[in-house]
């Protein structure tokens, strides 16, 4: 047999490639960056070639390093399947989800009772931190990303569609100085979530007001967080209408009535070959049952 790199290698080299950065790559697998870079290194090495084009700050990868990865990708997927199978016992079986918070506690835990009635035997390990969708395969069978599209080599499902929604503090509207129309944000802090960086764009513009620029345009990772800023009267949310509504909180209200179509949604997200295990079809079929799920691409 053929001496083959060690898999620890392969891992680096495939982290770094989805996500163009040792930094990153490094924060997901708890590696130093100097010893991830040198597990990508010693794969070079290996093959007598280089994989990546070194910028400053980035990486590219070579023309070698793009058929790596789509010939070592599946591969490795197929081995994760394998010791997943090897691993979980017959009554047992266990999914690791990769999914954003706000999402988890407004929309899945209230459900997760129903889905454990249904099959006591699957357990789900949740995982809440960022990059969801370069881990699949390599520490998550399953993600939920907030997103605008999926990579078309994923098989992926939307779970429905939304409205952007500008959420605000009650006392906003009240007063002499009360929010009132759009063109009133000129005046206030637009909070927005980082996975959402485009929304208020795409409201101000939808609305016919693509000049409008607010006081100042605040950034958050946590959905949470913005709604609680909001609460407390920090600025205006620019989030989904379903963040609202679910958040069944009496200090926040809707602001405006234009209705907006929001170009970011709530997917299931899966390599192609996850949906071969039992728990993944399971939760699958579930959610899209639970939420709906009006795009199918069985990713290539």
């Amino acid at each position: 047999m053929r001496r083959l790199p060690p898999l620890t290698a392969l891992e680096a080299f495939l982290q770094v490639a989805r996500l163009g950065s040792i930094k990153a790559a490094a924060e997901d697998l708890s590696l130093s960056s100097p010893a991830l870079s040198r597990r990508v290194q010693a794969l070079e090495r290996f093959l007598g070639k280089p994989l990546f084009h070194r910028r400053h700050q980035s990486l590219a990868l070579t023309e070698d390093g793009e058929k790596l990865l789509h010939q070592v990708a599946p591969a490795i997927d197929m081995l994760s399947l394998a010791i997943e199978g090897m691993s979980n016992s017959a009554d047992v079986m266990r999914l690791r989800l990769g999914i954003l918070p706000l999402f988890a506690s407004q929309k899945l835990m209230p459900h997760l009772p129903e889905l454990r009635a249904r099959h006591p035997g699957l357990h789900l390990d949740i995982d809440t931190a960022a990059h969801s969708l370069s881990r699949l395969g390599e520490g998550l069978d399953v993600a939920i990303p907030l997103a605008r599209e999926i990579d078309p080599a994923l098989y992926a499902r939307r779970l429905g569609r939304n409205l952007i929604c500008p959420i605000a503090s009650r006392a906003t509207t009240e007063g002499p100085d009360a929010i009132r129309t759009p063109a009133d944000l000129a005046r206030t802090t637009v909070l927005i979530h980082r996975d959402m960086a485009e929304t208020f764009e795409v409201y101000r513009n939808a609305i016919g007001l693509p000049d409008l620029t607010p006081l100042s345009i605040d950034q958050y990772d946590s959905g949470q967080l913005i709604l609680e800023a909001a609460a407390a009267g920090l600025g205006v949310a620019f989030m989904l209408e379903s963040h609202l509504a679910d958040a069944q909180d009496d200090r926040l209200v809707r602001l405006f009535d234009h209705v907006v179509e929001s170009p970011y949604s709530y997917w299931f997200a899966c390599r192609p070959r996850a949906l071969e295990m039992r728990p993944v079809r399971i939760f699958h079929d579930w959610l899209v049952d639970l939420f709906g799920g009006d795009v199918e691409r069985p990713g290539v």
